[in-house]
């Protein structure tokens, strides 16, 4: 039973130490686009919402996502999907997109906002840590309350 203790929160670290390791991946990958000084004009092929929640008592949350199409300078097309881009953007509208010559297919259509990216990146590691934290105190806290018989001591 008392292995429940550590096997849930462990899991749930892993859970954010997978999310951290995206987020921070994915801010590096738009850094290197808005970084490289490649550029293109892109048209907007598809715009579409995704929502995830349950409804009813929870909250409903939707995600705006963009399908662009642009041409690098050596010709080749490159088609990729980026999601919360502006709501302003529909199906046949023309963005400069930004990309770095390897990976064209990492490309961003988000105009450079180095300090929002850094502050919501942040953001984000500072919420990621505070669960870690919770979660290593609460196996700390449990672990100090079974004995070594495995008897269960209340305070």
């Amino acid at each position: 039973m008392e292995v429940f203790f550590y096997i849930v929160p462990m899991l749930i670290i892993a859970i954010v130490v997978f999310a951290a390791v995206s987020v921070t991946g994915r801010t590096r990958q738009v850094s290197q686009a808005w970084n490289s000084g490649l550029t293109a004009e892109a048209r907007c092929l598809r715009s579409y919402t995704t929502t995830s929640g349950g409804g009813g008592d929870s909250s409903v949350h939707t995600t705006l996502h963009h399908v662009y199409e642009f041409v690098t300078r050596e010709g080749r097309p490159v088609r990729f999907e980026e999601k919360n881009g502006p709501g302003t953007i529909v199906e046949g509208d023309i963005v400069t997109v930004f990309y770095t010559a390897d990976r064209p297919e990492r490309a961003t259509a988000h105009t450079p906002a180095r300090g929002k990216l850094a502050a919501s990146t942040g953001c984000m590691l500072v919420f990621f840590g505070v669960v870690v934290a919770f979660c290593v105190f609460f196996m700390v806290t449990a672990h100090l309350m079974f004995s070594a018989e495995g008897d269960f001591l209340l305070p």
